[in-house]
């Protein structure tokens, strides 16, 4: 593999940091993943605006202009051999606050370190879609908001591997994760929605969530077909008794759910506005890949 390390592309075996880069010792950074479909790349712009705004959130200064991205992503999906017609690309970047003297403050590291990886994408498979998943509510709670907004992207992610280890011990396929208040707001790498009499429900943003960029589209393509949205907040037993519940993010797109702690949600089968919504998305989906 391939791998961009601050300047150039090096070998996976020379892709090396230093230990005392802030990354490792804190997790004092920020990060992207992004898909392709074939060599396009999807919603590049969204992505890159989010990771800036990450960054902005935490004084990180991006060391790569704003219009270098294309060109280094596509290189590193060219050297990589993936984003083309055989095998859609995972893209990974994770920015640092870099190598400095052990200690909080931001201004011990001089200079950010970058990383870019790319990969084949290695998507759900078709039974998953075709049957749906079980999800936990986990007894970790979500991060509160205002002592780390949900809004950045921090390679500090303890909090979702801990609920992550809970779906894993339990045999699920992910946890929901409840806030400080008990009502739901995402699961470890996806945001949630359900359907209730009709209505497309899913936790506001003021729940404790990030605003996936798929989870976006999710909401335009429902206006499309004048489905009722209800973004609020919800208790566990609003999805008990769902009629339908799927899954968002940019890798597995509309991922059905089928079971939550152990209750069939609806008739345990994926709902039909859910396959509605995902062969939606599926058959507008170039309208979000870049030119």
């Amino acid at each position: 593999m391939w791998i961009y390390l601050n300047d150039r592309f090096v070998r996976e075996e020379e892709a090396v940091i230093s230990v005392f880069d802030h990354g490792f010792l804190y997790g004092d950074g920020v990060y992207e993943t992004i898909r392709s479909y074939g060599r396009r790349i999807f919603m590049p712009d969204q992505h890159l605006v989010r990771l800036r705004r990450s960054a902005d959130a935490i004084g990180l200064t991006i060391p790569i202009p704003a219009h270098k991205w294309p060109a280094l992503l596509h290189e590193a999906m060219t050297r990589n051999d993936v984003g083309h017609e055989h095998t859609d690309a995972y893209l990974r970047i994770t920015i640092s606050r870099g190598a400095g003297d052990i200690g909080l403050d931001p201004a011990l590291c001089p200079t950010p370190t970058v990383v870019v990886m790319a990969k084949p994408l290695r998507p759900p498979s078709p039974e998953q879609y075709r049957h749906g998943v079980s999800l936990i509510v986990a007894q970790t709670r979500r991060n509160l908001p205002s002592a780390l907004s949900p809004q950045i992207k921090a390679t500090n992610f303890l909090n979702n591997i801990l609920a992550k280890r809970e779906a894993i011990a339990a045999g699920a396929f992910d946890s929901i994760l409840l806030n400080w208040e008990s009502h739901l707001t995402e699961c470890t790498v996806s945001n949630l929605f359900f359907v209730r009499a009709g209505r497309l429900c899913t936790p506001a943003l003021a729940c404790g969530l990030l605003d996936g960029i798929t989870r976006g589209i999710v909401l335009g393509l429902a206006q499309e077909l004048k489905i009722p949205i209800d973004e609020g907040h919800f208790g566990v037993q609003e999805v008990y008794s769902a009629d339908e519940c799927f899954l968002t993010n940019t890798s597995m797109e509309v991922m059905p759910v089928t079971m939550v702690d152990g209750h069939p949600i609806g008739k345990g089968a994926p709902g039909l506005l859910t396959l509605q919504i995902h062969s939606l998305f599926r058959a507008n989906r170039t309208h979000f890949l870049e030119p």
